[in-house]
């Protein structure tokens, strides 16, 4: 029987060989195994994930490879959710969170890793995709509570302040919390245009939405 470790790194190849069929063979071979998911999740598919993303940076792959790993991880996490989903149904909902990369952005790997690890952990998640308009965020503000934003480039990320700007505009700013992330943004950036939340990673806007919902 293969090990955590070994079960992972299958999850992560599978990813980077955009094999669809590897990875929800992996990811099956998770759940028969008794292997800890989330670990699979984190340390497997998002880490092949995380590797093509890097590639992407460095200009060694480009945007269909990355659509491809984000369907082939997107594949293993849909054989896996049932599973979460039994053992998180006893929990109660920690709260909604719209999520969606920013207007002019059609970036989605951190977004969909983030929304993915959300819903593990007990978080009701309304993914609104990529290239998302403003008006959406808005939209998403009356039953979410947080309304986060992802921006890959510095051209897209100006745009986080027109989220800010017209939940003001709809009265609907003091009613839901907001939160940003994405490669060039910071908590200065954050701070800046009024965010509550500023997510540096997938592991930290979840302890952040966490406690900013307790």
């Amino acid at each position: 029987m293969l090990t955590q470790d070994e079960i992972n790194e299958k999850g992560s190849a599978a990813v980077q060989e955009f094999d669809n069929d590897a990875v929800v063979a992996a990811a099956q071979e998770a759940i028969d195994t008794g292997v800890d998911l989330v670990s699979f999740i984190e340390n497997g598919l998002t880490a092949g994930m995380n590797i093509i993303g890097d590639q992407f940076d460095q200009g060694t792959l480009f945007l269909p490879h990355v659509i491809a790993a984000s369907e082939a991880m997107s594949a293993g996490v849909d054989i896996l959710t049932p599973e979460l989903e039994k053992a998180h149904a006893e929990v109660a909902s920690k709260g909604t969170i719209a999520i969606g990369t920013i207007e002019g952005d059609i970036h989605t790997i951190g977004k969909d890793i983030l929304a993915t690890m959300l819903k593990i952990a007990g978080f009701k998640v309304i993914d609104l995709g990529r290239d998302v308009p403003i008006a959406d965020y808005v939209e998403a503000a009356k039953t979410a509570d947080i309304v986060a934003s992802s921006a890959l480039m510095t051209t897209t990320m100006v745009l986080q302040t027109h989220v800010e700007e017209q939940l003001k505009e709809a009265g609907l700013r003091d009613k839901v919390k907001t939160m940003v992330g994405g490669a060039p943004t910071t908590q200065d950036w954050a701070d800046k245009i009024g965010a509550d939340l500023y997510g540096e990673n997938a592991a930290d806007a979840i302890v952040k939405c966490t406690s900013a919902l307790e």
